[in-house]
């Protein structure tokens, strides 16, 4: 099922979307009142069944009517997110002439976690922001996100599976310039806007086979990245045990699984992006985002 968060002029609804009709459907009555797409995950047992048995028969409006927004528009917390998890953007990122924090071409042992602000959360398609003045390096990452759906902590390889609810889509704008400043990663990678997301939530069931997944991303519609989810250095069951060794995961929680070769600091000289430019990120049955720069 693709989920969505959408407004038509009123308050943030969930919706069921038809893809290939281009629709999608109200489907805020059928759920609690209130209840948003983290409520839906998290009681998805119970209303999983419900949205697959009556969703189909609500009216649908065309998808290019409504505006969506992130579809975890607020998530509980920062979204989890893995640096340096493809093997040629390792290489890149340690090839660089900019000083970065852990620049190093060598492959890390163990994955690289560092958090995202909740307020960098932004919709599939809203401008982000170049906050001129705070950083002239602004760098694009496009990722898969997994979205938690049965929490819990000490979570093994093998079961890992049964607590993805679904997948998404991530921009891990970095302002490379604070990252290397401030010699960590959250500053730059937490401005405000910097972390598109969507456009759906799509369930599990959706996608028999995660790894084959191409994630990619483009510039004023040059392609720029291109990679297969298989490729990852540290798979999602590896980043799960990771994390939840010793932190509760929670329904709704998104952990971004890292970013594939071809950033703009991987060029020589970098290619940062600039108020105007427009971001393009897709992964195969995820959906496309489309952000422009301003």
């Amino acid at each position: 099922m693709k989920l969505v968060t959408f407004t038509a002029g009123a308050a943030a609804r969930v919706g069921v979307v038809d893809d290939d009709a281009g629709e999608v459907r109200d489907v805020g009555d059928l759920l609690p009142s209130g209840a948003g797409l983290l409520e839906v995950i998290d009681g998805w047992a119970e209303l999983g069944p419900l949205l697959a048995d009556r969703a189909a028969a609500l009216p649908a409006r065309p998808l290019d009517s409504v505006r969506l927004l992130a579809p975890i528009p607020v998530p509980r917390r920062d979204v989890f997110c893995v640096g340096k998890n493809y093997r040629e953007h390792v290489a890149e990122f340690g090839r660089s002439g900019y000083d970065q924090p852990d620049r190093s071409e060598a492959l890390p042992e163990h994955p690289v976690v560092f958090a995202k602000a909740t307020t960098s959360v932004t919709g599939p398609f809203d401008e982000v922001l170049a906050h001129p003045g705070v950083t002239a390096e602004l760098d694009y990452e496009a990722e898969l996100a997994v979205i938690i759906g049965r929490g819990g902590r000490g979570i093994s390889r093998d079961a890992a599976f049964d607590h993805v609810w679904g997948y998404t889509i991530v921009d891990d704008v970095t302002a490379r310039d604070l990252q290397r400043r401030h010699k960590q990663w959250l500053l730059g990678k937490s401005l405000d806007t910097h972390c598109p997301m969507g456009p759906y939530a799509v369930s599990a069931d959706e996608v028999p086979d995660v790894t084959a997944l191409q994630v990619q991303s483009r510039v004023n519609g040059e392609l720029r990245q291109s990679a297969a989810v298989k490729d990852l250095i540290f798979d999602i069951p590896e980043l799960i045990a990771t994390i939840s060794a010793g932190i509760t995961l929670l329904p709704g929680d998104v952990i971004a699984t890292g970013t594939p070769a071809g950033v703009g600091i991987g060029f020589d000289p970098p290619r940062f992006l600039a108020a105007g430019d427009v971001v393009e990120v897709s992964i195969t049955g995820l959906g496309t985002q489309r952000n422009r720069i301003g």
